[in-house]
């Protein structure tokens, strides 16, 4: 099936967390695919950049400096638009892998306020504008931790699992509305910095993650994912779409070549 070009009313994509990994490798794809790409997260200098690559590249994008957590940041950033057509909500992350008995109360919070109630701060404030485009798409970047759980994840599965039935239930409490949501669950996706702020700049801890996996999924690969859902045609909603590489059958069970 031919990809489906954005309407002139649904052609602004904005997309967080583009400072790096799954957030600027969708950017990137969405600018190809013709949308003009609003860049968000808190690095300005790294969206600038990117902002300027994709423009060199033919398309067109803009940065705008935003923390997801902050309520009015994000508030005064949707007067911006009338109308937007696609919602990427790609921002959070991990911290540590500690058990329940010993985890940081700190990084459980800011795990819950990144991914959670950032993803909330933005599909709150621009939801408006997805429905005043007539063609709207919200997408939630969430995880296969959002679906299953691992010894040393609950942190992170906790919030995953919240951004899941965020979408889940906006879903139920949209329909008839003309605004799509989304949820792209990725596995094991080998990222420059994913698993790096996990472990708080730990080279090796990081390097362990993926250490024996021939063929982890790149960012690209997500990317492409995510810009193939939304450039569906308008009736066509991918409610959930879960991607591995093939050497991870589940959250616990991978093949490494060691």
């Amino acid at each position: 099936m031919a990809t489906a070009a954005p309407s002139a009313a649904s052609r602004i994509a904005v997309v967080t967390g583009a400072s790096s990994g799954i957030g600027a490798a969708t950017a990137r794809q969405l600018a190809a695919a013709g949308y003009r790409v609003v860049l968000t997260a808190r690095r300005k200098d790294r969206i600038e950049a990117l902002a300027e690559e994709i423009a060199a590249a033919g398309g067109s994008a803009t940065a705008y400096q935003l923390d997801v957590t902050d309520r009015a940041a994000v508030d005064e950033f949707a007067t911006a638009f009338k109308t937007i057509g696609v919602l990427v909500n790609n921002a959070g992350g991990a911290l540590g892998a500690d058990p329940v008995a010993t985890g940081d109360p700190a990084d459980w919070r800011t795990m819950y306020e990144t991914n959670v109630i950032g993803t909330l701060n933005l599909t709150q404030a621009l939801l408006p504008k997805l429905v005043a485009s007539g063609d709207g798409t919200v997408v939630v970047v969430s995880s296969t931790a959002g679906h299953g759980t691992y010894e040393g994840g609950a942190g992170y599965v906790a919030a995953k699992h919240g951004t899941h039935v965020l979408a889940e239930t906006l879903r139920l409490e949209i329909v008839g509305q003309p605004v799509r949501v989304i949820e792209i669950a990725p596995g094991m996706v080998r990222t420059d910095e994913f698993a790096l702020t996990r472990f708080a700049g730990d080279q090796e801890k990081a390097e362990k993650v993926y250490e024996g996996v021939a063929e982890p999924l790149t960012a690209d690969d997500v990317a492409d994912t995510i810009t193939w859902a939304v450039t569906r045609p308008s009736h066509v909603n991918v409610d959930l779409l879960i991607l591995r590489p093939r050497a991870q059958a589940s959250n616990t069970k991978v093949h490494r070549e060691l």
